[in-house]
């Protein structure tokens, strides 16, 4: 009888399938309608594998409530979809020696980790070094030097969150955080940091408030994830 591999040890398999690794990921903004828009962008490179994390948040924006709000189900049925990955996804089994361990494979097997949108909620728990979830497990195990993987390797988020949240003083000192202090640049010919900020626009939000925080314009995102992956 066939055995049911993990999602773990699925990921683990595909490490070196010779595809580009996008790992894309949602948490609780209402601009998580617009991640099926982001995915079916890729639809052109066929040598792409997405996988898709969703925080609890994320999930309940796609519970096919809409036309622009499909199941989180439908998601698997977009082109280069290879997993959507949940919370739970982490210990489907009880964990023993030499068993793969989710947010490890997912951290060694993504070439990019792009959020979008991030919540302000995640984005505190990001900055503060919170790992109370799949995705935050990823981004906390994230190898920041490229020393561990033997590999450099960014994360790209973008904001999403109501004016009042993002113009609070908190979000500044957490964005200056992921910009200024481990954010890429150029020192000495060397490339350092391993955040990039795709900082939000000013436009009618989803709650009726009017300003800034509403998520960068979907198909700019994917144009510049594009370019990071050499696509």
């Amino acid at each position: 009888m066939a055995t049911h591999k993990s999602p773990a040890a699925e990921i683990a398999a595909a490490l070196n399938d010779g595809k580009i690794h996008l790992l894309l990921a949602a948490t609780g903004s209402v601009a998580t309608i617009k991640l099926p828009l982001i995915i079916a962008a890729f639809a052109d490179h066929p040598n792409i594998s997405i996988r898709v994390i969703l925080t609890k948040a994320a999930a309940e924006f796609l519970r096919a409530q809409s036309e622009e709000q499909p199941s989180v189900e439908s998601l698997t049925s977009l082109p280069n979809v290879d997993s959507v990955l949940h919370d739970e996804d982490e210990w489907v089994e009880p964990w023993t020696r030499g068993a793969d361990i989710l947010h490890i494979t997912l951290r060694r097997w993504a070439h990019l980790l792009v959020i979008t949108p991030l919540s302000a909620n995640s984005l505190a728990k990001v900055v503060h070094g919170m790992s109370d979830n799949l995705l935050t497990s990823v981004v906390r195990a994230w190898d920041t030097t490229g020393l561990v993987d033997g590999r450099k390797k960014r994360i790209l988020v973008a904001p999403a969150m109501n004016t009042a949240m993002w113009v609070h003083p908190v979000t500044a000192q957490q964005i200056r955080m992921l910009e200024e202090d481990w954010g890429v640049k150029e020192v000495d010919g060397d490339e350092q940091g391993w955040f990039e900020v795709l900082r939000p626009i000013e436009k009618s939000l989803a709650c009726g408030d009017v300003g800034s925080g509403g998520m960068m314009e979907w198909r700019e995102i994917v144009r510049i994830v594009k370019q990071r992956l050499g696509l």
